[in-house]
């Protein structure tokens, strides 16, 4: 296969279709497995993919989207600083609509006055920096492992052109904290609880980090892991893939992925990152609360770059938007029809949280593809007290 349409076939699709309905075992009560990445939930969604499952395969959608995941209090602080007049913040367009916990984003801000810019790569910035010297230019770093690389080659060009006057607000976080948070703590008081038989694990994350990390979550908790590519047929194979697996009774790493991720990832870009950063104790996410070393700083050689230090930024305690349950919906505990706010007053024209900004969020991906074919319930207010 050398095309992209060739993996959107829809006769291979429906004969993997067919495979996964003919392998599904009755009397398992069924299986549940966690699409990680929002690449995937996008693509699902999509493609209708849930559409040619058999009823007894349901797919949970995770907190793979690093705008998703970002808590409200590091958007604050992303907003307190782009309002300091000296001080202009660089950011990704999907950032940009994000709500605090004032109901204000980044977008109104500069609506408001701030200086906020948007980038379409982290050495923008620098570029930005350079060319307007008296200028503080700020990068608000998000993403998972695959975007770290590209922060860090950024402060190491600063570093190189002695660019003083560019930092960075780093929030990079780490897939592998993530997972074993998930299966470490299933059953949470607050949101409910979710059943887990296996992961579709992250292809573009996959590609930095390799396979290998995930072996560990393989043995571990006794769950297998199907690293996966973003098509759908991709998708398709992976859950085949695992439900094989569960019938084997086995708990392995496979890579369905194999055309772009090699057991151990991409050594020059894990090599980058390890000599700019170093783990968090601890940081806060957006459905799982705080999970211990899931994120990344600059280590202290290079804290001159670092616009924690620099402006002496502090998380203040901030609340979600009343209502909203992205929460939940990051945990794979709701879907986005659970939420009083999904379709009302939260569409992707006025978010009232990040699932419904970022296109890869559940929220949204079910807005664009499924609203239509799974409309709001009569009873919205019954259907959103329940949890599966």
């Amino acid at each position: 296969m050398k095309h992209a349409d060739e993996y959107r076939d829809g006769r291979l699709a429906r004969v993997l279709a067919d495979r996964i309905g003919a392998e599904v075992v009755g009397g398992t009560g069924g299986y549940h497995f966690m699409e990680f990445c929002g690449g995937h939930t996008h693509a699902i969604s999509r493609y209708g993919l849930e559409d040619l499952l058999p009823a007894s395969v349901r797919l949970i959608h995770g907190p793979g989207c690093p705008v998703c995941v970002l808590p409200v209090a590091r958007i604050d602080s992303a907003i307190r600083l782009a309002e300091r007049p000296q001080v202009t913040l660089c950011t990704y367009g999907d950032m940009m609509r994000v709500p605090g916990s004032r109901g204000v984003s980044l977008l109104r801000a500069k609506a408001a006055g701030a200086d906020v810019r948007m980038i379409y790569s982290a050495a923008d910035a620098v570029a930005l920096a350079r060319a307007e010297p008296r200028r503080e230019v700020v990068l608000f770093a998000i993403g998972f492992e695959t975007t770290t690389p590209p922060t860090a080659l950024a402060i190491r060009l600063a570093a190189r052109l002695g660019v003083k006057n560019f930092s960075v607000f780093c929030n990079h976080v780490l897939t592998p904290a993530a997972i074993q948070n998930i299966l470490e703590s299933p059953d949470v008081r607050e949101l409910g609880r979710v059943r887990i038989d296996g992961f579709i694990g992250p292809a573009h994350v996959s590609t930095i980090i390799g396979s290998a990390p995930y072996a560990f979550f393989a043995e571990e908790f006794a769950k297998p892991v199907v690293i996966a590519g973003f098509e759908p047929l991709d998708v398709l194979q992976a859950i085949l893939m695992l439900i094989r697996q569960v019938n084997d009774g086995r708990h392995e790493v496979e890579n369905q992925y194999g055309r772009a991720v090699r057991p151990d990832g991409n050594e020059h870009a894990k090599r980058d990152v390890a000599e700019l950063f170093e783990l968090r104790k601890s940081f806060e996410w957006r459905g799982l609360g705080p999970v211990p070393y899931s994120a990344l700083r600059l280590k202290s050689a290079y804290a001159e770059f670092d616009a924690e230090r620099r402006f002496a930024l502090q998380d203040v305690p901030a609340r979600e938007v009343p209502g909203c349950q992205c929460g939940a919906v990051l945990r794979g505990v709701k879907r986005p029809t659970d939420c009083k706010l999904f379709g009302t007053v939260c569409t992707p024209e006025t978010p009232m949280g990040s699932c419904m900004v970022s296109s890869e969020g559940a929220c949204a991906a079910h807005w664009t593809y499924k609203r239509f074919r799974d409309p709001l319930p009569l009873d919205v207010g019954v259907a959103a007290q329940g949890t599966r």
